[in-house]
């Protein structure tokens, strides 16, 4: 008998292994296999901080107040502009709202791309300096979260892009090396499309609104890490900068960063293949 256990557990390693090339396969085009049954419509918008937690402070502003601001402007621009999408809001008024419980609000609504939308802050402070940071930062959830991000993907299966998960994964155990191939690709796929998705809010920053960028970047980020689907966090400018305070509060500003928003979620929609 653990004769045959062990040969088994070899023969569903080999399955494993030969569906995580076919699925690595089906990726290189950052695509949805056609036929998933896949269909991209729930945009989760998270506004950073909020309530008892203002966030970093600028001369006359808080982060609080300019995320949910810019928050609100997008889901309208979501709801009148983009109608084949649905826009969930993580909070829409001035309550804390723990991480956790915002990836949670996400992962319950089966969101499809959740977009964090923060202010950055440089350590010199808000007084006046000719070097003063600027621009746009995009952070994607980092590796050495992996665990967190496994745990937030087993406890939200149905988000994921098969059409009959439940039933090709009826019989799923951790413990098994083919099934633990398996979650990793699906895994693997999430950064592959944040990372994907942060290239293209870059680009559409930098080169069609002329903002400065220091890029995308991964860094452990605990809402992006509990998540279970592509994220992205956006630093939209820095808040202690005079100028980009001024930008980030102002009408034009707030309009400008959500047209960014909105047109690199309809690339990134192109890109897998979901539009």
């Amino acid at each position: 008998m653990r004769y045959i256990k062990k040969i088994s557990r070899i023969i569903g390693f080999c399955i494993g292994i030969c569906l995580f090339y076919l699925n690595s396969r089906a990726q290189q085009r950052d695509s949805i296999p056609a036929g998933s049954g896949f269909r991209f419509k729930t945009v989760i918008i998270d506004a950073g901080h909020g309530g008892k937690d203002p966030g970093a402070r600028g001369s006359y502003s808080v982060e609080k107040n300019v995320t949910l601001a810019i928050a609100k402007k997008l889901k309208l621009y979501i709801d009148t502009g983009m109608r084949d999408l649905t826009a969930l809001m993580t909070r829409t008024d001035d309550t804390f709202i723990p991480l956790n419980q915002r990836s949670n609000i996400a992962n319950q609504a089966h969101g499809n791309l959740f977009v964090s939308i923060h202010c950055n802050s440089s350590p010199e402070g808000n007084a006046a300096s000719a070097h003063k940071r600027k621009g746009v930062l995009l952070l994607v959830y980092g590796f050495h979260r992996l665990k967190e991000q496994e745990e937030a993907v087993r406890e939200n299966a149905s988000i994921f892009q098969e059409k009959d998960y439940k039933q090709n994964y009826e019989s799923y155990d951790e413990s098994d090396p083919s099934n633990a191939i398996i979650l990793n690709a699906y895994i693997q796929k999430y950064r592959k499309q944040s990372i994907l998705f942060g290239d293209l809010l870059n680009a559409e920053f930098t080169d069609f609104d002329g903002r400065p960028s220091e890029g995308v970047k991964e860094q452990g980020v605990l809402v992006l890490a509990h998540s279970a689907m592509p994220a992205v966090l956006i630093e939209t400018g820095f808040i202690n900068n005079p100028e980009e305070e001024d930008y980030l509060n102002s009408p034009d500003g707030q309009d400008a960063i959500v047209k960014s928003i909105a047109t690199a979620i309809t690339n990134y929609r192109k890109a897998i293949g979901s539009l």
